[in-house]
């Protein structure tokens, strides 16, 4: 479904020397996966989702969609940005903004793309919520709506950047397992960056180990936990436990070399 071929991403300032980004880094995700991204502060995630998101331009290598190169943002990709209370419209309703990026298909009436919103809506648990704005919500109700907003959208493949890092414990949990009821309902194909190990290992059939900058590829895990799974039982599993020390031990070598 998705394939990151030899990307590398330069930044030259206006003034001073060049920054490179990301070194080199090729990898594929298929169809219906879930697949996670970790790796050291700083190692060029958020930007790595860009550029698969066509809203970079690589300085080289190319990333694929469906067999087909992207080179600007393509139909039937979604990326969630990391800070969602600034990427909700706060002029418009919760149902508004689960309808904005209906709003953009052609043959949908108005009553179309708000029976579509509600449905999503429903789905993360904000039912009832319609008509209330943005800033009257939780951190965690503000994402909800992103999520629906994103799904609404029906992407073949959904992009996270750290969506529940500024949450709380208990609000992260939750949104961790809501998702994971939405994506194995709708199989999308979702690659989700995160800083948190834990929730890598606990979401993912594969997880990504990136090196510090300029990035490379330096680990591809395969996750072995049985799904349906669960915030206590799965992290209490011995594979867990072996996963996310091998993880937490190759970005720890990385972090002491910096």
């Amino acid at each position: 479904m998705l394939e990151v071929r030899g990307l590398r991403k330069v930044f030259q300032p206006l003034s001073g020397p060049a920054v490179t980004a990301i070194g080199d880094v090729s990898f594929q995700v298929g169809a219906e996966q879930f697949v996670s991204i970790v790796g050291p502060s700083g190692c060029g995630k958020s930007t790595l989702l860009q550029c698969v998101a066509g809203l970079l331009r690589p300085t080289a290598g190319t990333v694929l969609l469906g067999g087909r190169e992207v080179t600007g943002p393509p139909d039937g990709l979604v990326l969630l940005f990391q800070e969602y209370n600034k990427s909700l419209l706060a002029w418009r309703s919760v149902l508004g903004n689960a309808c904005f990026g209906l709003e953009q298909k052609p043959g949908l009436t108005r009553a179309d793309r708000e029976a579509e919103a509600r449905h999503y809506l429903e789905m993360v648990g904000l039912g009832g919520f319609e008509r209330h704005y943005p800033w009257e919500l939780s951190g965690g109700m503000q994402q909800r709506v992103a999520i629906a907003r994103a799904l609404a959208c029906k992407p073949q493949v959904l992009l996270m950047d750290e969506p529940f890092g500024s949450l709380d414990a208990l609000t992260r949990f939750e949104l961790e397992d809501t998702l994971l009821r939405l994506w194995e309902s709708l199989r999308s194909t979702i690659l989700f960056v995160t800083h948190d190990i834990d929730e890598a290992v606990y979401l993912s059939d594969r997880v990504y180990v990136l090196s510090r900058r300029p990035s490379r590829m330096i680990s591809d895990t395969a996750v072995d936990l049985p799904r349906p799974r669960d915030q206590l039982a799965s992290r209490e599993d011995a594979r867990f436990i072996r996963l996310r020390h091998q993880t937490f031990e190759l970005i720890s070598k990385e972090m002491a070399t910096a």
